[in-house]
């Protein structure tokens, strides 16, 4: 039993090296690309460089229109920070509210939350720039920052709430007799012991934001002000009908902040997610 066990072990460590290798292959493949010469890279299709030149990079370096990447990657995290806090505050903030607080309506209003997880982006897309066009905002950062201190994201208070829930009231009764009202309370006792919530929030935000392409496009028109997303798009369109070496080159750049950020916190991605989902 215990050698057909390990067998099985085996078979399915085989099944998933695989896939893994299966998913992997278009992003190696890109990566080694963008080290080959514009001409070899459909050419040859292998992983093995045959001629090496760091020409694409060079090129991406150079920017679109006078504008070079490096100005991008800033523009990117001009969104991104202020995002991953805002999401952060206001989404823990509404989470303490709904699980620690009592006031009319909160069952309702709880579910009026939930049912937006629900709601496709696209169905408020016209109301909302219409909404941002009338305050002018449209073409800058405050129609993809603003909201994110406004809790606008659900399923980050959904996970505060799940996690917040596993928290004992005791605590709070302790700090309530000790003196603390509800905002000392949320922030000595509570946010302390977020701390995987908080972190999980902060990953996930950072890789959505960055990584957003649709909103950027129907908010920001002026070149200098692209993110990331928005001005590799623009390695096609403006520099030549054949850019595909570059293209890859800079998505590669791309690439290195969401994975460095990665790794450096997927313990505690691994734990916000492992906690939030058993408790509650």
């Amino acid at each position: 039993m215990a050698s057909r066990k390990n067998f099985q072990r085996y078979v399915w460590f085989a099944v998933a090296l695989l896939g893994c290798a299966l998913m992997l292959y278009p992003l190696v493949w890109m990566i080694s690309s963008s080290f080959k010469p514009e001409a070899l890279i459909f050419y040859d299709r292998s992983l093995f460089i045959r001629e090496f030149t760091f020409e694409n990079y060079i090129r991406g370096f150079g920017g679109v229109a006078g504008i070079p990447f490096w100005r991008f990657m800033v523009n990117t995290f001009q969104i991104v920070i202020p995002v991953v806090i805002g999401t952060v505050i206001s989404c823990s903030m509404a989470a303490f509210a709904f699980v620690r607080l009592r006031f009319v309506g909160i069952k309702i209003y709880f579910v009026l939350m939930i049912l937006t997880m629900m709601l496709p982006v696209h169905g408020v897309l016209i109301p909302r720039f219409l909404m941002f066009n009338a305050l002018g905002w449209i073409d800058t950062y405050l129609p993809l920052t603003v909201p994110a201190f406004f809790g606008l994201g659900s399923f980050f208070i959904f996970l505060f709430v799940q996690f917040i829930r596993g928290i004992p009231v005791e605590i709070d009764q302790a700090a309530t007799v000790d003196g603390c009202g509800p905002i000392q309370i949320y922030i000595r006792i509570i946010m302390p012991l977020c701390v995987p919530a908080i972190l999980t929030s902060a990953i996930f935000s950072f890789i959505w934001t960055y990584d957003d392409f649709f909103s950027q496009l129907i908010y920001i028109h002026t070149a200098s002000m692209f993110t990331v997303s928005l001005a590799l798009r623009q390695y096609t369109e403006v520099l030549e009908e054949s850019a595909f070496g570059t293209l890859f080159a800079m998505s590669t750049v791309a690439l290195l902040p969401l994975f460095i950020f990665f790794i450096s916190c997927q313990k505690y991605l691994v734990e916000g997610i492992a906690t939030t989902g058993i408790k509650g």
